[in-house]
């Protein structure tokens, strides 16, 4: 999963702005008291720090490896 993957599947699964404002303000204590944009930034796998970031959120495990990570169209 790459960095660009991991914001995408955030906006997906929890909108732009607020999945946003939360993989940059929700500290997570499995990722060393670090958000998930600090732990990507402090060399975390970005799967890794997905899989976590949802934990943390609740989302149902059959939603933590996003299923389409191609990138989007441009029209």
């Amino acid at each position: 999963m790459r960095v660009s993957e991991f914001w995408r599947a955030v906006e997906d699964e929890f909108g732009g702005p607020y999945g946003r404002f939360q993989a940059t303000s929700q500290v997570l204590s499995a990722l060393g008291e670090r958000t998930p944009a600090e732990a990507i930034e402090a060399g975390f796998t970005v799967k890794q720090v997905w899989i976590e970031f949802c934990r943390h959120m609740d989302v149902p495990e059959e939603r933590w490896l996003p299923q389409d990570v191609r990138p989007r169209r441009r029209s």
